[in-house]
């Protein structure tokens, strides 16, 4: 399978407009366009018979001691461990692109609503579920895309895998308030093949600077 953006080129930065949060010089953050980027893909193979999409962010920090905080950054060799901005799930075998803003077009406090989505699709929850579990403006349940916000001190720039897999399933064998993790475990030996491109993004000013 091969897989490409017109949002953003492998290995490219991720706009402003598909990120969840962009740089704001007097409040550090500030939120920013969140619409799902463009992909598509070729070469499916023969018996596929629907599609998962996920997204993840493999460097989030293990710690939070540094995150967000003034006068300190977050080193870059700080532990890391995935962070998912989007599961879908059910996608039609038929399907070999899905548009730019289709599942997501802004912020949505509290999370958008799901499973159910667009054209029989299915969405898990993301990460911000858990990010935002205790913050009384922001908690609730995140289902579908929610697209990068890394902290605006970290270090590293951190990198976002989108990756469509080819399933041998129709329905995968998931439900509820499904998780990523979830996901990657009931795809277990039922993937026939798999593509992935990497975006990054940055909040940290120092890093935008070179």
């Amino acid at each position: 399978m091969k897989l490409h953006s017109e949002s953003f080129p492998d290995q490219g930065v991720i706009p402003e407009r598909n990120a969840f949060a962009r740089v704001d010089p007097q409040t550090h953050v500030t939120l920013a366009g969140n619409r799902n980027p463009h992909l598509a893909w070729s070469d499916v193979p023969d018996g596929t018979r629907s599609f998962a999409v996920l997204c993840v962010d493999p460097d989030v920090p293990t710690r939070p001691d540094d995150v967000n905080q003034e006068g300190r950054e977050v080193p870059a060799d700080l532990p890391r461990t995935d962070f998912f901005h989007w599961v879908l799930v059910d996608v039609s075998p038929d399907t070999r692109a899905i548009a730019e803003g289709d599942y997501s077009n802004g912020i949505t406090p509290r999370g958008k609503a799901g499973p159910l989505a667009l054209d029989g699709t299915r969405q898990g929850l993301n990460d911000y579920t858990g990010w935002f579990a205790s913050d009384r403006d922001m908690n609730g349940d995140y289902f579908g895309y929610d697209g990068p916000c890394p902290p605006w001190n970290d270090a590293l720039v951190h990198r976002y895998v989108f990756t469509v897999y080819a399933l041998d399933v129709a329905e995968l064998g998931v439900s509820g308030r499904f998780t990523g993790a979830q996901a990657l475990e009931a795809m277990r030996g039922h993937v026939l093949a798999q593509a992935s491109l990497t975006g990054t993004y940055t909040l940290n000013p120092r890093l935008h600077a070179l």
